[in-house]
């Protein structure tokens, strides 16, 4: 526990601004889950997933709550993932 009265506000702080970057980090996650499983069912709409995916990955990085490093690394696998399905099939 914090003794400090700066270590109980950094705390409550913090606390905040899990709240406020939840969403965002939800949004990026289930975007990216479904544009994944699209790819794998080979479903006709997943180019459209996965453009939905990289704008979430990247408001997300936008708003620093993901790395934009991390972001860009994760477009580019579902990128791959995409184009190795298209030209299998």
């Amino acid at each position: 526990m914090a003794h400090t009265n700066s270590a109980r506000k950094r705390i409550r702080q913090n606390e905040k601004r899990a709240e406020r970057n939840k969403p965002f980090r939800t949004r990026a996650a289930r975007t990216v889950r479904d544009a994944r499983r699209a790819i794998a069912e080979g479903a006709p709409d997943a180019g459209e997933l996965v453009r939905a995916a990289h704008s979430a990955l990247d408001r997300a990085a936008r708003r620093n709550i993901i790395h934009p490093n991390a972001a860009s690394r994760r477009k580019s696998r579902l990128a791959q993932q995409l184009k190795a399905k298209q030209t299998a099939a």
